[in-house]
């Protein structure tokens, strides 16, 4: 079997290769049409962030059984693609977290303690001992924004310097973030005021990028940013001028919106922002490590064995996945709508199947539940990594059967809990593969899951949904579908209203100032 490598890894991956059996063919300018003809034999290929797998690859390569990306980042790699062609995906997340830990804590004592311009001073000449006075680490607040791998392993370290640490992460409970010595904080903006130090540690997605900016930076009253994670999180712009003209003291970056930064960037005209090349997993174990690590998973990949940082396979027989996968999306549903209906931290999911698809492997399909209740989160979850991806949360993860069923020839239950309070959402598939929301919270409903969609609790009382409609109707906001249901006669009822937009905050306002009206939820599905 062929693996291809079309970027720089380490020798000590290649060497794994070759161990066990494999071809392996390096190809470091493959681009275009070179790079299609050299995969067209490939069984495996082994990139890092410069090549361009795109779905011609996939189309080219029809040998091909594993994309691995050694390193972390696989926005170069068309994950859809992918699965449409049954290629898995996987990349190495673990060999490089060390380092850019390391580094992080690297560039916040650069930045506090002016290493990089009181350095190039003295090598100018300079004798600039009494220009620079420092800041020190101990018994100051550390912001840590985002308490994943990277998160922590920053965390145990500046926790030993005698930082004392808060966060912000808003899939975390308070517990775990205890468990590294921090408080939680439940808002971002609370944390940053609380904050001498902040350090980024998210991924890039639209609810982050640009999520620290002229606003937020305002909060850091001589205060120091540090980003070793992905550029685009912190409008670039702003935080040079926060810098420059107050009121932060400094910064120190290694990952920017546009790579290679721009020499026109505002960053580079500000003496006291320090800047690095992407250097967060530029070291020798990193690199080993990311090379073995990718290496590692080929092997189990043409082995046909579990791959453990696969983003997109699923761990399913291939003949038992047509009777499955229509539950897919159905689970990953429910899944989004208990957690945005719940509104709180998660601390538990449960996911318990009843009548004939509890005689199915379902392993895929509560992993599919666990990315509705976790998205966005940081990357796509499966069968192989939401567990792992729970366990770093602390979320406890249960999945339950029962083949006997009272109502519906199959039904799929997400319970999410938040420590006190528990919520659980059921759906079904009528039909074969019309899927339904048919219980929230003991509530009998008929929902059609899609688009926008408010929750409305309110006392079982005449003229209430007369009223939801009338002021949703005055603000142009259509009824699409409605679906009510009530606990007795005069008491509490749930209704769940299809509507063609999302409701704004201020609609929200004026019919919570109704008391018979109890709570309203929003929730976006983006036409699922």
């Amino acid at each position: 079997m062929k693996v291809l490598v079309t970027d720089p890894i380490d020798d000590a991956g290649l060497d794994r290769l070759r161990e066990a059996g494999y071809e392996v063919e390096t190809n470091y300018e493959a681009a275009g049409d070179d790079l299609l003809e050299a995969v067209a034999d490939a069984n495996a290929l082994i990139v890092r962030s410069g090549t361009d797998v795109n779905e011609a690859v996939f189309e080219a390569a029809e040998d091909l059984v594993i994309v691995g990306r050694a390193g972390i980042g696989v926005d170069n790699i068309d994950i859809e693609a992918a699965t449409d062609h049954g290629v898995i995906v996987a990349n190495a997340p673990e060999g490089n977290v060390r380092a850019a830990a390391e580094h992080t804590v690297a560039m916040a004592f650069a930045g506090a303690r002016w290493i990089p311009q009181a350095h190039t001073r003295l090598k100018d000449g300079e004798w600039a001992k009494s220009d620079y006075l420092g800041y020190e680490v101990n018994n100051k607040t550390l912001g840590i924004i985002g308490l994943g791998r990277v998160g922590q392993e920053v965390a145990k370290r500046l926790d030993g310097l005698g930082m004392d640490l808060v966060v912000f992460d808003p899939y975390i409970s308070e517990e775990r973030a205890a468990q590294f010595g921090a408080e939680l904080i439940d808002d971002l903006d609370d944390c940053l005021e609380a904050s001498d130090f902040v350090t980024i540690h998210t991924p890039l997605l639209p609810e982050t990028e640009n999520m620290i900016g002229e606003e937020e930076l305002a909060l850091l009253e001589d205060g120091f940013l540090i980003n070793c994670a992905r550029g685009g999180i912190v409008d670039e712009a702003a935080l040079a001028d926060a810098v420059e003209n107050g009121p932060m003291a400094g910064a120190a970056l290694d990952v920017f919106a546009e790579e290679p930064l721009s020499a026109d960037s505002p960053l580079l005209d500000v003496d006291e922002i320090v800047v690095t090349p992407h250097l967060g997993a530029s070291t020798e174990a990193a690199q080993e490590n990311v090379a073995v690590d990718t290496a590692d998973q080929v092997v189990a990949a043409l082995n046909d064995q579990p791959v453990l940082n696969a983003l997109n396979a699923p761990s399913v027989d291939e003949t038992a996945f047509p009777r499955i996968e229509p539950y897919l999306g159905l689970s990953e549903t429910a899944g989004k709508i208990a957690a945005q209906l719940l509104g709180e931290r998660i601390s538990s999911v449960e996911v318990h199947y009843e009548g004939d698809i509890a005689n199915e492997d379902v392993d895929l399909v509560t992993a599919s539940a666990l990315k509705g209740v976790f998205k966005p989160l940081e990357w796509q979850v499966n069968a192989v990594n939401a567990p792992r991806l729970a366990e770093e949360r602390g979320i406890e993860v249960t999945e339950s059967k029962t083949v006997q069923t009272e109502d519906f020839q199959s039904l799929v239950t997400v319970k999410v809990e938040d420590g006190d309070t528990s919520l659980t959402v059921s759906g079904t598939l009528f039909a074969g593969d019309d899927p339904r929301i048919v219980r929230i919270d003991g509530y009998r409903v008929d929902a059609i899951p899609y688009g926008h969609m408010l929750v409305a609790r309110n006392k079982d009382k005449p003229g209430v949904i007369g009223l939801i409609g009338s002021v949703l109707g005055e603000n142009d906001i259509n009824i699409a579908g409605m679906f009510n249901a009530r606990e007795t006669i005069g008491g509490e009822a749930l209704t769940v209203y299809n509507l063609d937009v999302d409701v704004p905050d201020e609609v929200l306002e004026e019919l919570l100032a109704d008391d018979r009206i109890i709570e309203l939820k929003t929730i976006t599905l983006n036409g699922q």
